[in-house]
C-alpha cells in the first residue's frame, strides 16, 4: 500500500465517485423523468414553461408532435414547443395539494 501512484490518484478517484453519486446521477435521473412526463401529456395538465408561463394543455399541435397548445388565459391559446417544458402538474397532483 505504499505505491505513490496509487495513493495519487486514489483521492480522484474518490471525488469522481462523489461527483457522480451528488451531481451526474441525480441530474440524469430528473431529466429522465421531464422526458417521461413530457411524453405523457395529456389536455388538462398544467404546465411551466422555461419562460415562466403557466397554462394548462388544450391540445397537442404542430409537427411531428414537437408542439403542444397551452392555454394561458380564458380564451387565449399559446404554441408552445415540447423542449421549453420544465415542469409537469397532472390533475391528479393538484386534487392531492387542495
Amino acid at each position: 500500500m505504499n505505491d505513490p501512484t496509487l495513493q495519487m490518484f486514489l483521492p480522484l478517484v474518490a471525488m469522481f465517485a462523489i461527483f457522480y453519486f451528488l451531481v451526474w446521477r441525480p441530474q440524469s435521473q430528473r431529466a429522465k423523468q421531464l422526458k417521461q412526463m413530457i411524453n405523457n401529456l395529456k389536455r388538462g395538465d398544467t404546465v411551466i414553461t422555461a419562460g415562466g408561463l403557466l397554462g394548462k394543455v388544450a391540445k397537442t399541435a404542430g409537427d411531428a408532435d414537437t408542439e403542444i397548445q397551452v392555454e394561458i388565459a380564458d380564451n387565449v391559446e399559446v404554441r408552445v414547443l415540447k423542449s421549453a417544458i420544465t415542469d409537469v402538474r397532472t390533475k391528479a397532483d393538484a386534487a392531492a395539494k387542495a
